[in-house]
């Protein structure tokens, strides 16, 4: 069973906006926003409305070195999350490539600035032990945050999810953002989605609010209008009149600044799935809740996020997009009575199909509608949004099907098995195939064995793809479905690629035949929920499968360095290989003392029986060579 404290409360975007939108939370949140805002300017504030507690950040923040684009290019304000927190985040630390190597792609990244901002406030100010006074008196928790002030909100969550990750009665969390800056990479978004968080974070953006499309573009080339844009809204944000202060910018400026953003972010919505970004560019996480005059849509497709961030950001002007900023307070308070409500469409009927009137509704309520092209740009977004939300969990049912097909190819090899640890030849399962002649029942045994590894290809494949959900390797079906596929087939891998004499060609198992899906599946299986704290229980008798799938390709590895301690002349070298040897030895028998092995390892004439009787043969050889050594030298 899934962990319960890590699975989002909501698992689509339309439950997270249907929810919200019959709430008080984003009133509740705006507001206090507003007062931290006025009241807490650089800080936060706390409150607790009925049993919700909640934190909310200030837009006024300055960050570090003063820009959020201190580097003029954005992507370079990226930083490892891991690296640089302090082990704030540990579920988002960097998973390693087969052979141990860090790889890049999987690396969590999020803007420098933005994550010192945080680290200021978790060292710094009381921050901690508020939350904890509010987890203890209410029973859900709102973190939330306006403009730089919601990146904070975001890092606070993520934080806090983190801590209460193993913890099975801590309140809800839910982070609620207002026009809020991107924060990391694609692979923060991935790592949030494996996690199954990506429903704790809903970002309420305006049509036109520039600021959440900011880090989409090369900066340096409009620093000084940022600056005085940054000065302006921090300075309205400030202001408890309603008289606004003057821009210090000209309408020129205001143009340019306009167009460098709006055409960076066309050219991030052009590339496909965000592949041409790369992951040391930002991306988009979490739900994002677009507000407009006419109503709000809510979408959890990233690629889809960034479409509907550069259509609606084209429908709008240069003085509009500064002002949304500033506007949220008024679509809030609009959001409960327009949020997916029956209109008239006075220029066209609703369709008769559910489907056809649900995305016409969701295009006016996007403010887009009548708009051309955009509206026809923005009504395949939203069609392809709801297409590429569905398909995962299709996938995902799909291949629970299939596995289930899959059935007697597996239950075929376990009956193999058992016949050659009954029979009377003594070599067991390992060794039966290995040195199996062409008989009707082998062959079917092979062929099973080619078809269970064609399947989990396909697997790892689709989840590669991004074609399945992006938790489905943390859930207990799927891990524990590779896991005895990994310790009933590897064993028959190994044999074959012995079998075939591919160590001569290629070199041992372990570092030049080993298949990325056994390593996939022993990874998920490492990385598993509580695999640090699960108990081991003594056994009684002999494992069904050996626990270490790996098992036989050591034995064979250990084969060679005996013969290769026969012709080795170099006193270092054969020190080296005999220690290597002994290694082995104390790993195989703890192994059998502790029975994590199958009984058909200790056959009397399997593999392993027989090295470590080469073994023994050989330690006796090289005692007697020593004390003929010592005679000849007296």
């Amino acid at each position: 069973m899934d962990d319960p404290s890590q699975a989002s409360e909501f698992e689509s975007s339309e439950v997270l906006a249907t929810f919200l939108s019959s709430t008080l939370l984003p009133f509740d949140s705006w507001r206090l926003c507003s007062l931290a805002n006025t009241a807490a300017p650089g800080s936060f504030v706390v409150d607790q409305v009925g049993t919700v507690g909640y934190v909310a950040f200030s837009g006024i923040q300055v960050l570090p070195m003063g820009q959020l684009g201190s580097s003029g290019t954005g992507s370079g304000d990226l930083v490892p999350l891991d690296a640089t927190s302090n082990s704030l985040f540990p579920a988002f630390k960097v998973h390693g490539g087969g052979e141990g190597e860090e790889e890049e792609e999987t690396v969590v990244m999020v803007h420098w600035g933005m994550l010192q901002l945080f680290i200021s406030f978790f060292v710094s100010t009381d921050l901690q032990t508020k939350i904890d006074q509010l987890m203890q008196q209410s029973k859900s928790l709102v973190i939330t945050g306006h403009s730089v002030g919601a990146t904070t909100a975001s890092l606070t969550v993520l934080w806090l999810l983190c801590r209460l990750k193993s913890t099975f009665s801590s309140p809800p969390v839910l982070c609620i953002t207002f026009g809020s800056p991107l924060l990391g990479n694609e692979s923060l978004t991935n790592a949030i989605l494996r996690e199954r968080w990506g429903g704790r974070f809903c970002h309420i953006v305006s049509n036109y609010d520039i600021m959440p499309r900011l880090l989409f573009a090369p900066l340096l080339s409009v620093t000084h209008q940022l600056h005085f844009l940054l000065q302006f809204w921090h300075l309205s944000m400030a202001s408890q009149t309603s008289q606004c202060p003057v821009l210090a910018l000209t309408e020129q400026d205001i143009n340019g600044f306009f167009g460098t953003i709006l055409s960076s972010v066309e050219v991030t919505a052009r590339t496909e799935e965000g592949s041409g970004s790369g992951m040391k560019s930002f991306w988009p996480f979490g739900s994002y809740l677009f507000c407009s005059e006419e109503g709000a849509i809510c979408m959890d497709n990233e690629t889809c996020v960034v479409k509907m961030l550069h259509l609606m950001l084209l429908s709008g002007s240069p003085s509009r997009s500064i002002e949304d900023h500033l506007r949220y307070g008024n679509y809030v308070s609009k959001l409960s009575f327009q949020f997916l409500t029956r209109r008239n469409f006075m220029t066209r009927e609703i369709s008769e199909s559910n489907y056809e009137a649900s995305v016409s509704l969701a295009l006016q309520s996007s403010g887009t509608h009548g708009q051309e092209p955009v509206s026809t740009l923005a009504k395949d977004c939203l069609i392809t949004a709801r297409r590429v939300g569905r398909a995962p969990n299709i996938n995902s049912a799909n291949l629970a099907i299939r596995l289930s097909k899959i059935v007697p190819f597996r239950a075929e090899i376990e009956w193999y098995k058992a016949c050659c640890d009954k029979s009377d030849d003594q070599m067991g399962y390992y060794d039966s195939f290995k040195r199996r002649g062409a008989s009707k029942r082998e062959s079917r045994v092979n062929m099973n064995r080619i078809k269970l590894g064609s399947f989990w290809d396909d697997v790892i494949h689709m989840l590669e793809r991004n074609e399945l959900p992006h938790d489905f390797h943390r859930r207990a079906k799927w891990i524990n479905a590779s896991l005895f596929y990994r310790l009933l087939v590897e064993p028959l891998d190994i044999a074959e690629y012995y079998r075939l004499g591919l160590h001569h060609s290629k070199g041992h198992y372990l570092l030049h035949g080993r298949e990325r899906r056994f390593e996939i599946s022993d990874r998920w299986w490492r990385e598993r929920e509580g695999a640090d704290k699960q108990e081991t229980h003594k056994r009684s008798k002999f494992a069904s499968l050996t626990q270490d799938s790996c098992f036989w390709a050591r034995v064979e590895e250990a084969w060679d360095w005996l013969d290769d301690v026969r012709r080795e002349t170099d006193h270092g070298k054969l020190e080296f290989l005999l220690q290597r040897i002994r290694n082995f030895e104390m790993y195989a028998a703890k192994l059998i003392e502790t029975k994590e092995v199958s009984e058909d390892v200790i056959a009397k004439n399997s593999t392993y029986s027989l090295c470590i009787e080469k073994w023994r043969t050989l330690q006796s050889s090289l005692r007697q060579e020593h004390q003929d050594s010592s005679l000849a030298l007296n």
